[in-house]
């Protein structure tokens, strides 16, 4: 492995991470849309900021970047409170106008130098180890790694300075103003801190993989954890873990690096999305099933407790009075007497002393439900258990 292979995977690693925190935010407050339009809008500060210097490594495109961004969602946020459109109608008229003015700006006035949409939009981190940062003649390393190093150090350092007001603000926003915390302040710091670290990567991966950094990892560490903190350490491992090995699938494949570590993402998201133990799609399925047999226990066990005959309480009456399948009713039956809510007597079906109990329970519960969940009264009588 050469020195631009490991420069290539270390610049890849620092984008994913600093994309990773402010994105952990963006998808807890339900704005993961707005990255996309960042990434897209801020194109005309750019330029304006190369037509004010004539220099594309001028810090100043990035501040007039950064302060697109935030009139990007002021706009929006202007647009959504008339109330006259939605949120993601407002991102969709937005982004595509400011994007357009940099599309026409590029288009008119800079021809001659190497300004291009395509630039912009893709990106190409096989290229990133050839810009260098030199200093008085020392070549002091890829700029790209400069640039992203600064934004990661400061992005976690601003995490750090204000993880509670960056928490109480993202998930109370009432109690935030109520304790002095201005969510104003704090939602466009997030956002200016979003569009600086959009801005910064652009040279390097371009905006669709910026995307792809900033919302992926979140949401798949969404999926795993309900604690802030292990979510961001999570993001932040599935960025760098993507990273690393999306470039090594471009290597084999002979692919872009920068489609090759979002395809990598969206497989991982994929892999959580099926598997996590309680969001994954497999989890809900299961439980989906077994709240349906929950249901189909109850209605059987109230069956039991209206009905003192026997000719009401044998098995095959029971199929037949209440229109099951028989895997359905040897399912239940089989249920209700693993947790010893029922005996069985010559094909006769009676309900045990702890199963008249929690028909009681069940009963109460449907009459008086007061959005009370059901989940303790299973924990207490141990259905589902061996």
């Amino acid at each position: 492995m050469n020195s631009p292979q490991i420069e290539i995977q270390i610049i890849a690693v620092i984008v994913a991470m600093a994309c990773a925190i402010p994105g952990v935010f963006l998808v807890l407050r339900k704005m993961a849309l707005i990255s996309d339009a960042i990434s897209h809008a801020i194109l005309p500060g750019i330029v304006i900021g190369f037509f004010v210097t004539q220099d594309l490594n001028s810090p100043l495109l990035i501040l007039l970047a950064a302060l697109t961004g935030v009139i990007t969602v002021v706009l929006v946020e202007f647009i959504q409170k008339t109330g006259l459109v939605k949120e993601d109608t407002a991102i969709g008229l937005v982004f595509p106008v400011l994007f357009s003015i940099g599309v026409i700006l590029i288009s008119k006035n800079a021809n001659d130098i190497h300004l291009d949409v395509d630039a912009v939009l893709l990106g190409e981190l096989a290229f990133a180890p050839f810009d260098r940062f030199m200093v008085e003649g020392t070549d002091l390393g890829p700029k790209s790694l400069w640039v992203m190093g600064s934004i990661l150090l400061i992005t976690i350092s601003l995490l750090l300075l204000f993880f509670k007001e960056l928490k109480v603000s993202t998930f109370d926003a009432g109690l935030s103003s109520a304790i002095g915390i201005s969510p104003i302040v704090m939602h466009y710091g997030l956002m200016s801190i979003s569009s600086i670290t959009v801005v910064g990567a652009f040279d390097a991966v371009g905006a669709i993989l910026v995307v792809a950094l900033m919302i992926a990892p979140a949401a798949t560490a969404y999926l795993l954890t309900e604690d802030l903190k292990k979510m961001i350490g999570l993001s932040l491992l599935f960025g760098a873990v993507s990273a690393i090995s999306g470039y090594w699938v471009a290597n084999v494949l002979d692919a872009s690096i920068s489609g090759s570590i979002a395809t990598t993402l969206g497989v991982i998201f994929l892999i959580v999305y099926l598997f996590a133990p309680k969001k994954g799609l497999i989890s809900v399925l299961y439980r989906q099933k077994q709240q349906k047999i929950e249901v189909s226990l109850i209605t059987f066990l109230l069956h039991l407790n209206r009905h003192d005959e026997e000719s009401e309480r044998h098995i095959n009456h029971l199929r037949e009075h209440i229109n099951w399948q028989e895997v359905q009713a040897r399912t239940v039956l089989n249920l209700a007497e693993k947790n010893n809510l029922i005996e069985i007597k010559n094909s006769v079906v009676s309900l045990t002393e702890k199963g008249l109990t929690f028909t009681e329970k069940s009963l109460e519960y449907i009459v008086n439900n007061k959005d009370e969940k059901i989940e303790p009264m299973k924990e207490d009588f141990f259905l589902f258990r061996g």
